[in-house]
């Protein structure tokens, strides 16, 4: 039996969490939620809807990432896939049978979620999350030929595959760094079309100037460092 382990970084998410975890299908081995120094009842609430809960106190998306894959590389029995997604119920977490389909039947090595417009919720997305995709995306697509639209976080990848990326960017290039090693390595890639609405409570990221050009700078900072390495 294909055993499918999620990964959910959770920064004060109490409000959303519980949604989460409830809706992710039974197909789903584990659920691990990284409380990356919430000051709310995330942890709680996570543990309480059945899920396992380890906490990160270094704030960052990567740090909570790294936090989910350290843990999941001390158990005995290793996952066969692992599927990222949020904790603020922006994405809907039924979907994610839609993203591991094309790894169990067609033996793909990474899915995105893509945020297409069409199935997208309005303002679900700030302008600057919809430049900034699009300028990063871009530039994969001008400098290595890619074919991402997308740099979402709802996201399946074979555990294997994960562990080749030797994954390292602790705050906001996550995303985007798995992308570009995925490129690098020859990985086989897919995107799929996925629902996206608003999400419950302010964005840590896009919700403010300072984390929105952080992101930014973070983004286009990996693109470039893989374009000359």
């Amino acid at each position: 039996m294909t055993k499918i382990y999620v990964i959910i970084p959770a920064y004060n998410e109490e409000k959303a969490i519980s949604n989460v975890i409830t809706e992710i299908p039974k197909i789903v081995s584990k659920i691990i939620v990284i409380n990356n120094n919430s000051t709310d009842n995330t942890a709680q609430i996570a543990f309480a809807n059945g899920a396992i809960v380890l906490s990160e106190k270094r704030r960052g998306y990567g740090y909570a990432c790294l936090k989910g894959l350290d843990y999941i590389s001390k158990q005995k029995t290793k996952p066969d896939i692992v599927v990222f997604l949020d904790g603020d119920y922006s994405d809907y977490p039924e979907e994610l049978t839609k993203l591991v389909a094309p790894i169990l039947n067609d033996n793909v090595d990474f899915v995105i979620g893509a945020r297409v417009n069409k199935f997208r919720e309005k303002g679900a997305m700030t302008p600057q999350q919809i430049f900034g995709n699009w300028l990063a995306t871009f530039l994969m697509k001008l400098f290595f030929n890619a074919k991402y639209t997308d740099l979402g976080p709802f996201r399946a990848i074979k555990y294997e595959k994960l562990l080749a990326l030797k994954m390292q960017d602790k705050t906001y290039g996550w995303t985007v760094e798995m992308q570009l090693k995925a490129l690098k390595q020859k990985m086989t890639y897919i995107e799929i079309p996925v629902k996206y609405k608003n999400r419950i409570g302010v964005s840590k990221v896009s919700g403010t100037v300072k984390g929105t050009i952080m992101a930014g700078i973070k983004i286009i900072g990996w693109i470039f460092k893989y374009t000359f390495k």
